[in-house]
């Protein structure tokens, strides 16, 4: 088992419960995808598991690692193995393409290095080939504001791919690309997942591409995990487990939803 949280709970300093009671295991090699509405707290569940948000309580243990309890060179050490890809991209979008994809691999070298801005050879050739990976080498020297939102989000998986993660999260990848480009996107980290046998946690909101990507699927609803199944179950979800996940009001349309999103 790679991933197992345990009762997890989040409350925000204003009193936002974000996560109740949240508990599920993950096998090596699984695409997981998280749905739910916006505020389901998706967002915070995949931030509590790198802890970019530290949980109220609960556990959660990676590789058999108690990350809600690590602190200081353990949890540094931790993170190193678990890739974030955000909704908007988090690059510099002055610095180079190959700059931001080397920035991955910051948690493993020498602190001297950035201070005086030397990159060694290999690393550079490691950013290169994560650049091939996704396919867009002939951008290394472009600034990141100069590319379109798909080959962005390509950078933000490159960038990724520099810490060798033993599983990738990522938080909406695809909410601010077209529905052709969110395919291309879907496509590379299903790529990484069946032929590198990396792991993936991805959040999604439209129900096409979580029946397209996902072997498995977990439902939130304020906060409490409502809806657990395979890509067969997805693929066949009815109304009913539906409106449970999104709500009375929610109908399917088009492969995504409408009702009262918000």
């Amino acid at each position: 088992m790679l991933l197992d949280v345990k009762n997890l709970v989040k409350v925000y300093d204003n009193g936002t419960r974000a996560l109740n009671d949240v508990s599920f295991q993950l096998e090596e090699g699984e695409f997981l995808v998280i749905i739910g509405l916006s505020g389901s707290g998706k967002s915070t569940l995949l931030r509590c598991i790198n802890r970019l948000v530290d949980p109220t309580s609960g556990e959660m243990w990676f590789d058999n690692q108690d990350i809600a309890k690590a602190s200081g060179t353990k949890l540094r050490r931790i993170r190193r193995q678990i890739g974030m890809i955000f909704q908007q991209f988090n690059l510099v979008k002055r610095s180079s393409v190959l700059t931001n994809v080397i920035s991955g691999r910051l948690g493993y070298m020498e602190p001297l290095w950035s201070l005086v801005g030397y990159v060694p050879p290999k690393i550079r050739k490691d950013a290169m080939q994560a650049l091939k990976q996704v396919g867009i080498p002939d951008k290394a020297n472009n600034r990141a504001d100069e590319l379109s939102g798909g080959q962005q989000q390509r950078v933000g998986i490159a960038r990724a791919l520099m810490q060798n993660p033993k599983i990738i999260l990522a938080d909406e990848p695809v909410a601010s690309l077209d529905p052709v480009l969110a395919y291309s996107i879907l496509d590379y980290l299903e790529k990484l997942n069946t032929e590198q046998g990396m792991t993936v946690i991805c959040s999604l909101h439209y129900l096409d591409l979580v029946q397209r990507y996902a072997t498995r699927v977990i439902g939130l609803r304020d906060g409490v995990i409502v809806y657990e199944g395979t890509r067969e179950d997805i693929q066949s979800i009815t109304d009913e487990q539906f409106r449970q996940i999104y709500g009375e009001d929610a109908q399917r349309l088009g492969g995504g939803i409408t009702g009262d999103t918000a």
